[in-house]
């Protein structure tokens, strides 16, 4: 396998499909794309300090891989209101955060202009600090709101983009495949609506992450068509901020408990997918994020030389990696990132949401 030929030019879903089916040439594949990261990003590792706020639990989805959803009644369920999201937006930015991550589950009473009073609500109490950039609501939050509305995606859109939604999580898209979708997530938005939540939202001017969730009833197959259904996004609305691919938290996952899936992504398999991402991306999507809530921090730090080029963030809060069995916490401190990257010879800088080095 010529690997020097697919670092210098665009690759085929045939050649990506053979990438991850080739074990032979496994660590060639990895330092290949660490080479096209260094190339593209240098030896700067970014991150980002910033706030998950997961606002409720209580979801009235069916997704097979989730075990953070409740039902109302459910002893643990919570529901925060306005006010306490805007108090802990603002313990954020007191704290030094750059970004929130505002996401939650499908609560029946949640729509549209409650997710714009939420935005108003954190930017009004944060302002006098020097205000806070606002992440939040994935492409089903923003579906099932427009619903509840009585609105159309694009008119939700520009309601939550007027009242301060900076940028959005390209998640929902666990992976973009209808058949696989079925059994994993049957409720939820199709492809083809994910597609157009995303474009809609980059052609207002809302950048949005880029996601995928593997290691769990999917193939390399679906892994490569999903891959290739973000490259052609980017290609043409050039909105996605980064790449982040999810390794699938297995352990307490209805699917897997259900022995309907496999227990999580092998370490080959994590490190292949960071690796072929950026063979294929090379720089149409120029930053691809270790997540170390999946993986742990010493495997993330493998990922930062097989491709990767990002850290992510402080976090302070997860509930939903959590929920589903996630060993790694819910919070690491600057300083504990900045050691990881330099330990491992790279250069940490503080960046912001769009990626601007802050430092």
């Amino acid at each position: 396998m010529d690997l020097e030929k697919y670092c210098e030019r665009d690759i085929s879903k045939k050649e990506c499909l053979e990438l991850f089916e080739d074990n032979e040439n496994f660590f060639d594949i990895l330092k290949c794309a660490d080479n096209l990261r260094k190339k593209i990003n240098g030896d700067i590792v970014s991150y980002v300090v910033n706030r998950n706020i997961n606002f409720t639990n209580i979801c009235v989805g069916d997704c097979k891989f989730c075990a953070f959803r409740r039902d109302e009644d459910d002893e643990d369920a919570y529901f925060l209101d306005t006010d306490e999201i805007a108090k802990r937006a603002l313990d954020a930015k007191k704290y030094g955060c750059s970004e929130v991550c505002i996401q939650g589950g499908l609560h029946p009473v949640v729509d549209t202009y409650f997710q714009a009073e939420i935005l108003k609500k954190v930017h009004d109490i944060t302002r006098p600090y020097g205000d806070i950039h606002i992440h939040a609501f994935s492409p089903m939050e923003i579906k099932f709101g427009a619903e509840n509305a009585g609105i159309d995606i694009k008119e939700a859109l520009k309601i939550l983009k007027e009242n301060g939604l900076n940028t959005m999580p390209g998640t929902a898209a666990e992976i973009l495949d209808d058949e696989v979708r079925s059994e994993l997530c049957p409720s939820k938005l199709s492809t083809k609506e994910w597609i157009k939540i995303i474009k809609t939202a980059h052609k207002l001017g809302i950048k949005t992450t880029s996601t995928m969730m593997y290691g769990h009833i999917e193939e390399y197959k679906h892994i490569v068509n999903h891959l290739f259904i973000l490259k052609e996004i980017q290609e043409e609305t050039n909105g996605f901020t980064e790449f982040v691919p999810l390794s699938f938290m297995h352990k307490l996952a209805p699917i897997y408990n259900e022995g309907k899936a496999r227990g999580g992504a092998t370490g080959l398999e994590d490190l292949k997918v960071y690796a072929i991402s950026r063979i294929l991306f090379k720089d149409v999507i120029k930053n691809i994020q270790v997540s170390w809530v999946k993986l742990g921090f010493k495997m993330a730090q493998i990922g930062l030389k097989c491709g990767a080029n990002d850290f992510g963030g402080t976090l302070i809060e997860e509930n939903i990696s959590k929920s589903a069995g996630a060993e790694h916490g819910v919070y690491v401190s600057v300083d504990e990132i900045k050691d990881m990257i330099l330990r491992i010879g790279r250069i940490p800088k503080e960046r912001n949401t769009l990626y601007k080095i802050l430092e």
